[in-house]
C-alpha cells in the first residue's frame, strides 16, 4: 500500500500538464502573454495564496461567473500553479478564475487531508466574501477540482463551513465540475491513519453525504480508474438521484486514471489519451454553458 501511495504521488504530479488538450495549448501560445496573474493571502495565518486570472475584457462595472481550481497530488503534494493553465483557459471564456494553494499532508508537523478541507472551505469563503472586488456573481461560483482536488472541491460543497456552524458566509459553490474524483474515502482502507485522530474517515468521505442541497455536478472519470474507483462516483450519482439533484456521469471506456490508456498501469506516470481529453474539456464546457457560466464553447 505504501508503494501505492507513492505512484499515486507520482501521477499526480503532472496531471495539470499532461492532461492539457492540444487546443488549450494553441490557446496558450496566442494569448498567454496578455494574461495577468494575480496573487492574493487568503489565509493569513498559515500564508496561503490564491492566484486570480481574470478576462482580457475584465470591466469592474458587470459582473462575471467564477471558477475556483483545486490541484491533485494525493493531498500530499503540488502547487497552485498546476492550475494556472486551467485559469487561463476559462479567463479567455469569460470566467474570472482563481487557481488555489492548500496545505499539503505533513504528519511530522501534524498537517493531514483534514487541513486541506478546511483550506479548500476558507478558500471559496474567502472569493464569497471578496465578491465586490472582483465583480463576482454570488450565485455563480464553479468549482473545479482532479483527483484529490476533487476530493476537496467536494468536500468544500457537501460538508458546508465544518466545524463553523455560527459562519454565515458558505463555503459550497454553485457548480461542480470533477475529473477522477476521490468521492469516497472509505475506498482507502489505511486512509485513516493519514487523518490521524483529528475526523472520522467516514466524515470526510462527500459520496455518503449527498444532501438537497448539493449543487449540479458534472463527474468525468475512467471506466478502469484504479487510483480513485469508480465506485465512488457511482454512489455520489445514486445519491444525488434520490434527491433529483442534477448530476452527469460521463464514464470513459478504455482508460483509467486521469484517462491513461486501460492497456497502462494507471497508478504510475500518467499518459492521458488525448483524444478523451478533448472529448471531456468538451463535456466540461458545455456543462458550463449549460448553466451560463459561459457564452461559448
Amino acid at each position: 500500500m505504501k508503494n501505492r501511495y507513492i505512484s499515486l504521488l507520482l501521477i499526480l504530479s503532472i496531471a495539470s500538464v499532461n492532461c492539457k488538450s492540444k487546443q488549450l495549448q494553441r490557446e496558450d501560445e496566442l494569448n498567454t502573454e496578455t494574461l495577468k496573474i494575480e496573487e492574493f493571502t487568503y489565509d493569513k495565518a498559515n500564508n496561503l495564496k490564491i492566484y486570480c486570472v481574470r478576462p482580457l475584457d475584465y470591466n469592474p462595472k458587470n459582473r462575471y461567473p467564477a471558477i475556483v481550481i483545486f490541484h491533485g497530488g494525493g493531498w500530499s503534494i503540488g502547487e497552485a500553479s498546476w492550475g494556472f493553465d486551467n485559469a487561463k483557459y476559462y479567463a479567455k471564456k469569460g470566467i474570472i478564475a482563481f487557481s488555489v494553494q492548500y496545505r499539503l499532508q505533513d504528519l511530522k508537523n501534524n498537517i493531514t487531508p483534514y487541513e486541506s478541507v478546511l483550506d479548500a472551505q476558507t478558500a471559496i469563503r474567502w472569493i464569497r466574501k471578496n465578491k465586490s472586488q472582483f465583480s463576482i456573481h454570488e450565485n455563480k461560483i464553479a468549482s473545479y477540482g482532479w483527483s484529490a482536488g476533487g476530493h476537496l472541491a467536494t468536500c468544500a460543497t457537501v460538508f458546508n463551513n465544518l466545524n463553523l456552524p455560527n459562519e454565515k458566509t458558505s463555503s459550497a459553490p454553485n457548480l461542480l465540475i470533477l475529473k477522477s474524483p476521490a468521492l469516497s474515502l472509505l475506498a482507502y482502507p489505511n486512509f485513516q491513519k493519514r487523518l490521524l485522530d483529528k475526523i472520522n474517515i467516514k466524515n470526510l468521505s462527500p459520496a455518503e453525504f449527498v444532501s438537497e442541497k448539493t449543487p449540479p455536478t458534472l463527474i468525468l472519470i475512467g471506466k478502469d480508474d484504479t487510483v480513485t474507483p469508480l465506485k465512488g462516483s457511482e454512489i455520489f450519482k445514486k445519491n444525488m438521484n434520490k434527491y433529483n439533484n442534477e448530476c452527469e456521469l460521463i464514464i470513459y471506456d478504455g482508460v483509467g486514471h486521469l484517462f491513461t490508456p486501460s492497456s497502462e498501469p494507471d497508478d504510475g506516470w500518467p499518459n492521458p489519451d488525448k483524444e478523451i481529453s478533448l472529448k471531456a474539456q468538451k463535456k466540461m464546457d458545455e456543462f458550463l454553458k449549460k448553466f451560463n457560466y459561459i457564452e461559448n464553447n
